[in-house]
């Protein structure tokens, strides 16, 4: 039986995103263990962030050396602003983590593409139109999203898992002060619309810039 590479290349993005999310909550899990041994998180986020980029930084210069458009101020700020963006993003969800836990933080990762949904329509980046199936299933989300991370911000339940002391005898695990769970879930909703402003500033006005700096204008639509 022949394999369907139309089918398959239209599989890749959903592979992708599902890859990501695993990544996403892997990371959270080695954070909220690596500040529990009493590493600064402003330390994790730099060395982080420094050796990302220069292997990244070796990727782009290996493989994609005939892509790079030319170099100008307008992309400079972009990546500048997309940095900003990345790095504020990531404080936030590190402060939030510290706050709440990595149970939190994933379910609060639903809000990433309501907030970016959101943000297409305001930059015109999205069709809003009531009539049709796909931006009702897409403003239902949204709001369900929203709601969602309102019910499991306000809402702590009790713990699954009990807490081990040194001896290895379970204890009672001592939970956060609501005020703290709560802080922390704002932070991470605020990490959620960084996210999202990232995405959107990746395709307007940084597709826009980069398609024109090769002489090509293509429409955001």
């Amino acid at each position: 039986m022949g394999v369907d590479m139309g089918s398959m290349r239209a599989a890749l993005p959903s592979v992708g995103m599902v890859i990501v999310l695993l990544a996403q909550v892997s990371n959270m899990e080695v954070i909220k263990a690596a500040m529990s041994k009493g590493i600064n998180k402003y330390v994790i986020i730099v060395y982080s962030d420094a050796l990302s980029s220069l292997f990244f930084l070796f990727c782009s210069f290996l493989f994609h050396r005939s892509e790079r458009p030319q170099l100008t101020f307008s992309i400079l700020c972009s990546f500048f602003l997309l940095s900003v963006f990345g790095c504020s993003s990531q404080i936030f969800s590190f402060v939030g983590i510290q706050y709440s836990s990595p149970t939190l933080s994933t379910a609060m990762l639903n809000l990433i593409p309501a907030f970016t949904f959101v943000l297409a329509i305001i930059f015109r980046l999205e069709k809003l139109n009531w009539e049709n199936k796909s931006s009702q299933a897409k403003s239902l989300g949204t709001f369900a999203s929203i709601g969602g991370a309102f019910v499991v911000t306000f809402y702590k339940g009790p713990p699954l898992i009990g807490e081990l002391s040194h001896s290895g005898s379970p204890r009672r695990l001592l939970l956060s002060p609501q005020l703290s769970w709560i802080l922390g879930g704002f932070f991470l909703a605020a990490e959620a619309f960084m996210n999202s402003a990232w995405f959107i500033l990746q395709v307007w006005p940084f597709n826009f810039l980069f398609y024109k700096a090769q002489g090509v204008v293509k429409s955001a639509y």
